[in-house]
């Protein structure tokens, strides 16, 4: 009598359009996050997803779930432009350039209250995210400062700070209403980046450790 072996079953793939609504969840909840804070009510990030509460409940059991999802996207993408202005052989400030432009647009700015206040700063995933991405960008700008093209006296908090702050809209201010005028505004924090300095900064260059402790 022979025994009979198990069934090895293939582990399922999600769906393509589970995948894509996924994704729109994602994006909902970043562009609501970024125009009315992290307690924004989860139906509502539904509604704009085009999606059921149901699908983001399937998705997300819990808003902290969701919260480090954005979180995280957000991170991983900011490190793949990051990672794209490196690999550039141009013109060390331009590169430096082009990543700011690229991480205003995934609105960073909404990061810093969610990850304060809504969930475990130092959960894995975000921490794996964020040490990346502050060393990539750390080597963006110790390499245009090395070609004299970035004044000596910036810090990469600096840097991210400002990109945070010009990239956020007012409270309640839907994200494509300022979008024309970011890039504008960090255009001109760009040039006050550029070597030779033609002033002298007050303090000392900041860097992410010393945000964290702020």
């Amino acid at each position: 009598m022979q025994t009979a072996l198990p069934v090895q079953r293939k582990a399922t793939r999600p769906r393509a359009d589970a995948l894509r609504n996924r994704e729109r969840i994602v994006t909902a909840a970043r562009e609501m996050f970024v125009e009315h804070g992290p307690d924004v009510p989860l139906d509502e990030i539904a509604r704009r997803a085009g999606v059921g509460n149901a699908t983001v409940y399937r998705n997300f059991p819990d808003r902290d779930a969701l919260v480090r999802e954005v979180v995280c996207s957000v991170m991983d993408r900011t490190t793949a432009a990051a990672e794209a202005a490196l690999a550039e052989t141009g013109d060390a400030f331009e590169a430096l350039e082009r990543f700011v432009h690229a991480t205003a647009d995934e609105r960073i700015g909404a990061l810093c209250p969610m990850v304060q206040s809504t969930f475990d700063q130092h959960h894995p995933d975000l921490e794996a995210s964020r040490l990346r991405c502050e060393q990539l960008v750390v080597e963006l700008m110790d390499r245009a400062k090395a070609a004299g093209r970035l004044r000596p006296d910036v810090g990469v908090g600096d840097v991210m700070i400002a990109i945070a702050q010009l990239s956020r809209p007012p409270a309640g201010t839907p994200c494509f209403r300022v979008d024309e005028f970011v890039h504008r505004h960090l255009q001109l924090f760009l040039d006050g980046l550029r070597a030779p300095a033609r002033s002298a900064l007050p303090g000392t260059a900041l860097t992410m450790e010393d945000l964290r402790k702020a």
